[in-house]
């Protein structure tokens, strides 16, 4: 029983530790992620951890640009920097490292924003947003005929972002010389 309880506190104190090195809040989405790419903890039991860290307040979910994240509460960074040694090395190492790579996609995710939802004519509204810094760039609503446009677009965006914002603020610009 001692090996299943260190195996669940050590577990806990992984996701907390993922939440604090990221600096940022994220996506439930992003969180699974990292962790099941790294196979520490199975799908179900990681979704199990964060309910209970959440009820024990040692996370919370905020409202950050129309998306729901996660972030370490006060009470969550304490429990973890007392029991922090309880994580071992390796996986410490590991998510260090992980972080490291996938940083930067991080934040694209959490600054790039592509949807579209129906209208009712039939068209589709595609909502592209960019932010920086949490401040808004740009906030553009375009109309498109169909279905297969409209996801286009949102994978366009996705893959590429920065150049396309660049290339709209030159064309609005262009006339200024």
């Amino acid at each position: 029983m001692y090996e299943n309880s260190a195996e669940l506190a050590e577990n806990k104190l992984l996701v907390l530790y993922v939440i604090k090195s990221l600096r940022q809040a994220i996506s439930k989405t992003q969180l699974t992620e990292i962790i099941l790419e790294n196979n520490f903890i199975n799908y179900f039991t990681l979704q199990q951890y964060i309910s209970e860290l959440e009820t024990a307040k040692f996370v919370e979910y905020i409202e950050k640009n129309d998306k729901k994240l996660i972030t370490i509460t006060t009470k969550g960074e304490n429990v973890l920097s007392i029991f922090n040694d309880r994580i071992s090395p390796i996986k410490r190492d590991i998510i260090d490292n992980y972080i490291s790579k996938t940083i930067d996609s991080i934040k694209k995710e959490l600054t790039i924003h592509s949807d579209y939802t129906i209208e009712k004519n039939n068209s589709f509204i595609v909502d592209l947003k960019a932010l920086e810094d949490e401040t808004l760039l740009i906030d553009l609503k375009i109309s498109v005929p169909t279905k297969k446009q409209a996801t286009s677009l949102c994978n366009r965006w996705k893959e590429n972002p920065s150049d396309i914002y660049t290339k709209i603020v030159q064309v609005l610009f262009s006339d200024e010389n």
